[in-house]
């Protein structure tokens, strides 16, 4: 049985805070008005968080970390692996799209909020390129860092379109990254063919080299 007395969990006090940055400004809310909408003190408002900041890409912090720990897993096709990260990342805010918009207009809304964006999205894309590396050893950090800014860059496309008050189901999302593999030769063939003694391979010439030597060798295990 959960603790009455406990403090309202993280993702609580960052919904009550964002709720107070749509009605009444980022800069004319303070701390205190968010401890008080959330059920908090204000000491405990500054263990959960370091500031109003922080607050607002609470959910992001929580989300990278996730990412990170899921990537930190062995996964038999490195790329797909990034995608279904991707694809996570738009799960949990298509989950609560009215509190993912009020968060993307307070963001628009607020210079400083803004670069911190900024900054927030190139920390997926360089979790998803040193994973890449990790897990192909001998891949060009050219394909790498390629992949990884494509599949972030068609992501923050899809959501923007949700945050901009489309209806935009998460397939929508999974047909544009099955595109982006396709464009990096890296998407399976339907079917796999029948194991034989012999193995005849034909990859796309944009294939990245690493993902040939991997195919291949697990074609031969």
């Amino acid at each position: 049985m959960a603790d009455a007395s406990a403090p309202p969990p993280r993702a609580a006090v960052a919904a009550a805070a964002i709720e107070l940055f749509a009605e009444q400004g980022f800069e004319q809310t303070s701390v205190e008005q968010i401890a008080q909408a959330a059920g908090v003190s204000r000491s405990t408002f500054f263990r959960q968080f370091g500031g109003k900041e922080d607050v607002v890409f609470a959910d992001h912090e929580e989300l990278l970390r996730a990412l990170a720990a899921y990537l930190a897993r062995d996964h038999d096709d490195p790329w797909a692996a990034v995608c279904e990260a991707s694809i996570d990342v738009f799960r949990h805010f298509a989950a609560d799209p009215q509190l993912a918009r009020r968060r993307y207009a307070v963001v628009r809304g607020v210079p400083v909020l803004r670069e911190r964006e900024i900054v927030t999205v190139f920390r997926y894309e360089r979790i998803f390129d040193d994973y890449l590396r990790r897990a192909l050893p001998g891949l060009d950090p050219v394909d790498a860092v390629g992949f990884a800014a494509l599949v972030t860059a068609v992501h923050n496309h899809v959501l923007r379109r949700l945050l901009r008050g489309e209806r935009v189901a998460q397939t929508v999302l999974r047909r544009a990254l099955d595109d982006v593999r396709r464009r990096f030769g890296v998407l399976p063939d339907e079917g796999d063919a029948a194991g034989d003694d012999i193995v005849v391979a034909a990859f796309p010439r944009r294939m990245p080299s690493a993902e040939v030597a991997r195919r291949l060798r697990d074609a031969l295990a």
